[in-house]
């Protein structure tokens, strides 16, 4: 029988794994990095709500500023009214020393009525804004009542004064109370915004149970 002589087989090449290992943990890093972005990505409703919050909160801050710059235009206006009332009807709503003309009382209606007429028509902003700003306002329409209560008192005689000038006295302090309560939450919303504190406070006789500004320095941002 004849003997074929076979050369020897070769081994197969043997590959290398580390090519084939490496794509695929990369792969699986994709797939996980994807599936991790996909779960915790905002969705197209928190992405719009975070944008409505964000121009929200800028256009209460600006609100907040312009308001501030009102009350303050307001109180400056109301201060020589405030005054006036305040030597014309001293705390216990007596008659005060002071003189006061009918010129006096058509200057003090005319100041409170441009000071009411600077709140009509208020924008819509965030509830603390809004209740600072209704609260000034309702404080302006209250001491233009005392005014013109004061005004009747002033043609009466005898129990129907002191009746008339006594109510007068309490209009006007419920009117300076309204103030500080709303001057006190503008100077918290202020310092909420960034602003620093804004101490806009209308001046007042004591005795008459106002709240009172902080002792911080204006626009200093201490809480």
């Amino acid at each position: 029988m004849a003997i074929i002589n076979r050369a020897p087989r070769q081994p197969a090449p043997v590959r290398s794994r580390v090519p084939g290992l490496v794509a695929a943990f990369l792969i699986g890093a994709l797939v996980a990095g994807g599936l991790v972005f996909w779960t915790t990505r905002p969705s197209s409703i928190e992405q719009v709500a975070d944008q409505i919050r964000a121009e929200s909160a800028l256009r209460d801050k600006t609100q907040i500023t312009t308001l501030t710059e009102l009350a303050r235009t307001t109180r400056d206006r109301l201060v020589p009214v405030t005054e006036g009332l305040s030597r014309a009807m001293p705390v216990d709503g007596t008659a005060g020393p002071a003189v006061v003309s009918d010129a006096d009382v058509e200057s003090w209606r005319k100041a409170a009525t441009a000071a009411v007429d600077g709140f009509a028509d208020p924008p819509s902003g965030e509830t603390a804004t809004n209740v600072a700003r209704s609260t000034l306002a309702s404080a302006v329409r209250q001491l233009a009542t005392t005014v013109d209560t004061y005004a009747s008192a002033r043609a009466l005689e005898g129990t129907a004064r002191t009746t008339a000038l006594d109510l007068a006295v309490r209009q006007r302090t419920n009117a300076l109370f309204a103030w500080s309560v709303a001057a006190t939450a503008l100077d918290a919303l202020n310092v909420d915004a960034g602003n620093g504190h804004q101490h806009v406070f209308l001046p007042t006789s004591p005795g008459e149970g106002e709240l009172t500004p902080d002792t911080e320095p204006e626009g200093s941002h201490e809480s």
